[in-house]
C-alpha cells in the first residue's frame, strides 16, 4: 500500500466502528482525508483493534513522520551545562529517549478532533495503542491523575522510546504559589521517572502554558531551575531537551539558558 491507499483502509475502517457519524464517502483531497483520519483517530474511544488495523495505521504514522523529519538529539548542540538542549519544532518528530505529553488529568488524550495542543499530536502519531494503554493505568489507579505526577508509557510509533505523561496546573486568573510548586514537581516526577526507566535523554514541551494558561515567562524559570536543582542533587547525566514551538518561548528559554 502507499500512503493515499493506507489512509483511506484506515478511514472506513473507523468508520465502519462509528456508523452513527453518517459519513457515507470519504473525500477526494488529500488534506481533507487527512483531517477527518486525525479526527476519527481523535474521537475513537479507547479499545483493541484488530492487528491488521495496526500494521497498516503503524506504517502510515511512521511514513507520516518521516516525511515531516526526524531529528535526533545526537545532531543537537548543548546550549548550557550540564547537558542541556534548546530545540524549535516538532516534538512528535523528535529522537530522544523520553517524550514528556502535557497530559490532562483523564490521562487519555484529547478528544477534539484535530485540536491544536500537544497532548492531541502526541496521541495521534503515537497511534490508537497509546489511548488503549492509557485507559488500561487509569482503571487500575481508579482515580483521576493528580496535579504534578507523572506516568510513563510506550511510544509506539512516535521517534523516542517513552512517553512520559504529566497533569500541569491551571492558572484561572491569578498565578499562585501553589501552582508554581505543582509546576515544579511535573519537571521533578518526569526527570525521576525516566531515570527509574533508563533513560539517557528527555524532551520537555513547555507544560500548562498553552491551554493551562501559565505565564509562559515564569513556566521556563521554574522549568530550568528545577531541573538544573535535579541535575545537580542526583548527579545524574541526563540529557534534558527543552522543547518550544513558539518563537517567544525559544527567546525566553535562549535568554534564561545562555552562558550557563
Amino acid at each position: 500500500m502507499n500512503q493515499s491507499e493506507r489512509r483511506q483502509f484506515l478511514i472506513r475502517a473507523l468508520l465502519r466502528e462509528q456508523p452513527q457519524l453518517g459519513i457515507a464517502e470519504i473525500p477526494r483531497g488529500e488534506t481533507a482525508q487527512k483531517n477527518l483520519l486525525r479526527s476519527l483517530f481523535n474521537i475513537r474511544p479507547p479499545r483493541e483493534a484488530d492487528p491488521a488495523f495496526l500494521d497498516v495505521q503503524n506504517a502510515y504514522l511512521c511514513e507520516e513522520i518521516r516525511r515531516k523529519g526526524i531529528t535526533d538529539l545526537a545532531d543537537l548542540t548543548p546550549i548550557a551545562r550540564p547537558n542541556l538542549y534548546l530545540w524549535q519544532g516538532d516534538i512528535t518528530t523528535l529522537r530522544c529517549d523520553a517524550t514528556v505529553n502535557a497530559a490532562n488529568n483523564q490521562l487519555l488524550g484529547c478528544f477534539c478532533p484535530c485540536h491544536g495542543c500537544i497532548d492531541n499530536a502526541i496521541h495521534t502519531f503515537s497511534g490508537i495503542q497509546l489511548r488503549t494503554v492509557c485507559a488500561k493505568i487509569m482503571q487500575k489507579q481508579g482515580r483521576e491523575e493528580p496535579t504534578g505526577t507523572a506516568k510513563i508509557t510506550p511510544a509506539f510509533n512516535l521517534p523516542c522510546r517513552y512517553i512520559i505523561h504529566t497533569v500541569g496546573p491551571i492558572v484561572m486568573g491569578r498565578l499562585t504559589e501553589e501552582h508554581e510548586r505543582q509546576l515544579a514537581s511535573c519537571y521533578r516526577s518526569c526527570l525521576a521517572l525516566a531515570a527509574e526507566n533508563g533513560a539517557e535523554s528527555i524532551a520537555f514541551c513547555c507544560i500548562s502554558t498553552g491551554e493551562f494558561h501559565f505565564p509562559n515567562r515564569r513556566a521556563a524559570e521554574i522549568a530550568v531551575a528545577t531541573v538544573r536543582q535535579y541535575l545537580q542533587e542526583s548527579n545524574n547525566r541526563l540529557k534534558v531537551i527543552f522543547n518550544v514551538f513558539k518563537e517567544t518561548d525559544r527567546q525566553i528559554y535562549q535568554e534564561l539558558l545562555a552562558g550557563n
